[in-house]
């Protein structure tokens, strides 16, 4: 989908701990392609009690605008290339004016919750739902459907276990050539990285490419099955829709 400028722009609406930066990477990989990280994480902040335990949060709203409507504005806006790829979080959404999603190749990118919560949980004790986006993901979804503005959905585990697949499928939807490069990327950190990827993206950094799915082996974490039960729900309803 172009917008009236000629710009095709993904929305990637995802969780954290979805392989979000993964995408990103191999969106980058792209001659034709800007990647964008977390547009909208320091207005998330800004609006927010996450800035008392996000790692970094001070570094985070000083990096970026913290204002979400200029922010929209400026994703809208002139870029360089004809592909721009924004990795967002679903829930640093908020309040904001959601009538540009019209113009834009929305994606909501989700990951089975008893696989991401035991991950996120080593960064951030004690989520609730609302840090997570499971609830964010559903309301969207609702959003698009009541407003007739298409979107794809993406799983994490679905695209580790078919990644070429996945990707052309996706590519071929959004009308763009699928291009082998985005299978691949050098070790380390990128340019794009927010100034927060220091405390979440090692895994990212020391990876060359789509790390093969492997299922976790440990058990899940008692102390989180009430968050787990929230989520389930949630997460059944997108992971019909998902390409695989």
């Amino acid at each position: 989908m172009k917008s009236t400028d000629g710009i095709t722009r993904i929305c990637l609406w995802s969780g954290p701990r979805n392989i979000s930066t993964t995408l990103m990477y191999s969106f980058a990989q792209r001659g034709d392609t800007l990647v964008v990280d977390e547009p909208l994480y320091a207005s998330y902040l800004c609006k927010t009690s996450a800035k008392e335990y996000h790692p970094g949060a001070s570094e985070v709203i000083a990096s970026q605008e913290n204002d979400g409507e200029k922010v929209i504005d400026w994703m809208m806006g002139v870029h360089d290339k004809p592909l721009v790829f924004f990795k967002n979080m679903t829930h640093h959404l908020l309040d904001l004016n959601r009538s540009f999603m019209k113009d834009v190749v929305n994606v909501i990118l989700i990951r089975d919750p008893k696989e991401m919560i035991p991950s996120f949980v080593k960064v951030i004790e004690n989520p609730t739902i609302n840090d997570i986006g499971y609830a964010d993901h559903t309301e969207l979804q609702n959003y698009f459907e009541e407003n007739n503005i298409p979107y794809i959905v993406l799983d994490s585990k679905l695209i580790l276990q078919n990644t070429k697949g996945v990707l052309e499928q996706f590519c071929d939807l959004i009308g763009v050539n699928f291009d082998e490069n985005m299978l691949k990327w050098e070790k380390g950190p990128r340019k794009e990285d927010g100034i927060w990827a220091k405390y979440w993206y090692d895994n990212i950094h020391d990876s060359k490419g789509f790390m093969k799915y492997k299922p976790k082996t440990e058990s899940f974490p008692e102390k989180y099955q009430g968050l787990l039960a929230s989520c389930e729900d949630h997460y059944k309803q997108l992971i019909r829709k998902a390409l695989r």
